[in-house]
């Protein structure tokens, strides 16, 4: 019988994530912004932490729309330091309004998602895991990611973070084998 990938365990939230979202390509601009920052704000913390405050993240970032949230100032992170609906880190509310800024360039310049993809040559790849002890925490892929958001100004997006970005978003699929997701997930590369 075919088990789902083991990170997910059993909870409901995570099971449901796994089944649904994980490895599906997103090529959404906004989409991709939103997931992003939400991987940037689960350092030193769970995913699992990060799901359970998602729709909080989302009325408080107004939608992750980064052509609001990069007009933000003090006002605006004074609220949010306030919000007990997400994780209160000036760093990382601080962050999210400049990566929104950073966001806004890059959309005009060529488009957030075709920014992103292009780390991937445009579709996604397909790897062939045996186990999740087998999956890198990082590659040379996010290592490049993480180093031209960085110098187009954007925070908390290191390699580690950028790879588990890659991962969600479906530039590469990382579902194991002998998880069933992997075939769906390949299939709609």
């Amino acid at each position: 019988m075919a088990e789902r990938c083991g990170w997910c365990g059993s909870e409901p939230i995570y099971v449901t994530y796994h089944d649904t979202e994980w490895g599906v390509p997103e090529r959404d601009s906004r989409a991709l912004f939103e997931k992003l920052i939400l991987d940037g704000f689960q350092a030193g913390l769970s995913w699992l932490t990060i799901l359970r405050k998602r729709e909080g993240f989302r009325a408080a970032f107004a939608g992750f729309d980064p052509e609001v949230i990069a007009g933000w100032g003090e006002a605006e992170v004074a609220r949010l330091l306030a919000d007990p609906g997400i994780v209160r880190h000036r760093g990382k509310i601080e962050a999210t309004i400049g990566n929104a800024r950073a966001w806004c360039e890059i959309e005009a310049r060529e488009g957030f998602s075709d920014y992103l993809w292009r780390f991937v040559d445009g579709a996604p790849l397909q790897n062939d895991f045996a186990s999740m002890a087998d999956v890198p925490a990082q590659t040379p892929r996010s290592q490049a990611m993480s180093k031209a958001l960085k110098a187009d100004g954007f925070k908390f997006c290191g390699p580690t973070i950028t790879y588990a970005f890659m991962q969600a978003v479906g530039m590469v699929n990382d579902h194991v084998l002998t998880c069933p997701r992997h075939a769906e997930v390949a299939a709609l590369g």
